[in-house]
């Protein structure tokens, strides 16, 4: 079975910081694009980082200089660090990798920054 499993969301403060790490099961993790999206109630799904299987990173613009995507291919593990959080970035989170046709979803964690 194909299993990607996140954890690390939680509630923090504006300002705060919070590590998201996916976990991934029954697939060559190290051939695989690895991206976290987001997805807040009543708004689209959306890109928040993605990196290649070579280690080459983007961003979409509001996270940029704030989040930090990295992978671990010997624990396949992802990570998505969150820094300067604002209330703008509650949402839930989820993992992604795809690979040609294939493409696989965590059910995500929740992410919520208030005072």
């Amino acid at each position: 079975q194909v299993q990607l499993v996140e954890s690390g969301g939680g509630l923090v403060q504006p300002g705060g910081s919070l590590r998201l790490s996916c976990a991934a099961s029954g697939i060559t993790f190290r051939f695989y694009y690895m991206a976290w999206y987001r997805q807040a109630p009543g708004k689209q799904r959306e890109l928040v980082a993605g990196i290649t299987a070579s280690g080459d990173t983007k961003f979409a613009d509001y996270v940029k200089g704030r989040f930090t995507i990295s992978r671990d291919n010997n624990k396949k593990m992802g990570y998505l660090q969150m820094n300067s959080l604002e209330p703008e970035d509650t949402a839930v989170y989820y993992c992604n990798t795809k690979l040609e046709s294939n493409d696989f979803w965590g059910l995500g964690t929740q992410v919520t920054v208030s005072s």
